[in-house]
């Protein structure tokens, strides 16, 4: 039986992009009151990172998104909930809130209307200082 043959500095095919991420004074703030570790930041900034159309489109808001990360020993269904926002390619995604699940399932109407109007000054106003 003929030995398999593997041949080595074949270049694979495969770019991975990511996508800057900057948080907003708002979310550091919320961050620290939830007590979000810095390891769990990162694991969430890497997530969003690598797809920032991760997570569900949330209705009224103009763009923005909440994902479902898991929390200490408490897994998705008990940790955190994130809210970003993806305006382009030629911006970074924007991290605007984050909230424990004990505290709200979703965010008031008054939030998601208040989001829609911000959101679309968010990505024109990054576009605008470059």
């Amino acid at each position: 039986m003929p030995y398999l043959s593997v041949e080595f500095g074949t270049a694979l095919p495969y770019i991975a992009k990511v996508h800057t991420v900057l948080t907003t004074p708002y979310f550091d703030r919320e961050a620290d009151r939830v007590g979000l570790t810095s390891e769990e930041l990162t694991e969430i900034v890497s997530t969003i990172a690598a797809d920032p159309l991760a997570g569900d489109l949330m209705q009224g808001t103009g763009g923005a998104r909440k994902l479902r990360h898991a929390g200490r020993g408490f897994g998705k269904s008990g940790g955190y909930r994130t809210i970003h926002y993806f305006g382009g390619d030629d911006v970074p995604v924007f991290l605007l809130s984050v909230y424990s699940k004990g505290e709200k399932g979703n965010l008031s109407k008054q939030e998601r209307n208040e989001l829609a109007k911000l959101l679309p000054t968010i990505a024109d106003s990054y576009r605008a200082r470059r």
